[in-house]
């Protein structure tokens, strides 16, 4: 598996190498670019030397939102979301061995459970999980049965609705015309509406 999703080599390779990197890029995805979200994984291992859930879940959280403060931040909201990286990883450390593989793999989940267990998960709601699961599906391998259904919208085949569907620059332009149709026709209902 080899993610393409910020533009920067290292930060792309972490996130295909590290299960709990690309679970913390997908919490970071919200309020800034998918390019930006997905790169701070690599920004908080190179601050703090690591990714591994019990590090980060045992870091001191003053000095964690610092970290996350650091030119360039790792996000636009420090505060509140170092608090949820290290919530995360709190909760991959216990409840899942450190391992962020077991919640899409232990017991042979199908999809459905899948989505169960990333909506557990601190910061996941609906939505984020089942892109995730999407992302999972389309490009990590998963082999849950019912995965795509249980992705919803995210899991159809040759949609470009999200980071799930980014593979290189040309599927990145789509997805983000996706996105920006999505928000324009949800403008136009809600002006509508008014």
């Amino acid at each position: 598996m080899e993610l393409h999703i910020t533009g920067d080599p290292a930060a792309d390779k972490l996130l295909s190498d590290d299960a709990f990197a690309l679970l913390t890029g997908m919490l970071l995805d919200q309020q800034v670019t998918m390019e930006s979200a997905f790169a701070g994984p690599e920004k908080i291992r190179t601050r703090i030397g690591s990714m591994d859930p019990a590090a980060i879940a045992g870091y001191d959280p003053q000095e964690f939102v610092e970290m996350f403060k650091e030119r360039p931040a790792v996000h636009r909201f420090p505060g509140s979301m170092a608090g949820r990286v290290q919530a995360l990883a709190e909760t991959v450390h216990q409840e899942w061995n450190g391992d962020a593989t077991a919640i899409w793999t232990q017991g042979d989940p199908d999809g459905k459970e899948v989505l169960r267990r990333l909506k557990a998960l601190p910061g996941f709601g609906e939505q984020k999980a089942k892109i995730f699961l999407a992302l999972l599906g389309k490009q990590c391998g998963l082999k849950a049965e019912g995965w795509r259904e249980a992705a919803g919208h995210y899991g159809q085949e040759d949609a470009y609705l999200s980071v799930a569907d980014i593979v290189d620059p040309e599927s990145l332009v789509k997805v983000r015309a996706s996105k920006q149709a999505a928000k324009a026709a949800a403008k136009a209902a809600k002006t509508a509406g008014d």
